[in-house]
């Protein structure tokens, strides 16, 4: 039986990633005449960006200044944040996941301040009791630690939780910690092939909440799906 549902946040609550992508895509082009590809953007996806400087410095003739292009880039980002929506059907189904009296929690690369301000503005807050974030962790996504945080914080096994995740990283991160991945991936990742284990569906519409009470539906379902 599953009794908590962990959910991923950037790209899966909300699309932050493919205004990301345009703005770094855009920065690299004005600055260094780099054009950035979407191949390699969603390599970072889920974890740090540190891998994807670190490709872009080898193309480059002379290392980028991190520190002026991150800043330049949040600039940028600032200007646009408040305009993004949540995604479509994520309330629906968040609702009948809290009916259902299932705890929930969030697992995420990002810095828990990136978080919190969205919850704030959406009111969601009060869903989320457990907010596990980069600050948590030695490493983020794809290691699992993410995962076994809020494992440990919701006080449930591995296979009594479900996370919701867009990405590969994340995907590997879930699936790793022993936790069954249902991935609804964006504008972004929805090209990308992820892990056998996973479930995949392509939006919120096609969520099913019976698919999570019920350990041996998942299985099934899975089983469908390959």
């Amino acid at each position: 039986m599953i009794k908590a549902v962990i959910f991923d946040f950037d790209g899966t609550i909300i699309d932050t990633e493919t205004p990301w992508f345009e703005i770094y895509r855009n920065a690299l082009k004005e600055d260094h005449n780099f054009d950035l590809t979407l191949e390699e953007f969603v390599k970072i996806v889920g974890t740090t960006n540190d891998t994807l400087f670190d490709f872009i410095d080898e193309s480059l003739a002379s290392p980028m200044d991190r520190n002026l292009f991150k800043e330049k880039t949040r600039s940028h980002y600032a200007k646009i944040k408040n305009e993004l929506p949540l995604r479509d059907g994520f309330l629906d189904i968040l609702q009948q996941i809290k009916d259902n009296g299932l705890q929930l929690a969030i697992a995420s690369s990002s810095h828990r301040e990136w978080i919190v301000g969205f919850l704030d503005k959406y009111e969601l807050t009060d869903y989320f009791p457990i907010i596990c974030s980069a600050e948590d962790v030695e490493e983020v996504k794809p290691n699992p630690a993410l995962y076994i945080k809020a494992l440990e914080a919701l006080g449930v096994k591995p296979d009594e939780a479900m996370a919701v995740e867009d990405s590969v990283n994340g995907s590997l991160a879930a699936i790793q910690a022993g936790i069954n991945c249902l991935i609804i991936p964006n504008d972004v990742t929805k090209s990308l092939t992820f892990h056998e284990n996973a479930k995949l569906i392509q939006s919120y519409s096609e969520f099913d909440c019976d698919l999570f009470l019920n350990k041996n539906t998942w299985i099934s379902k899975l089983m469908e799906q390959s």
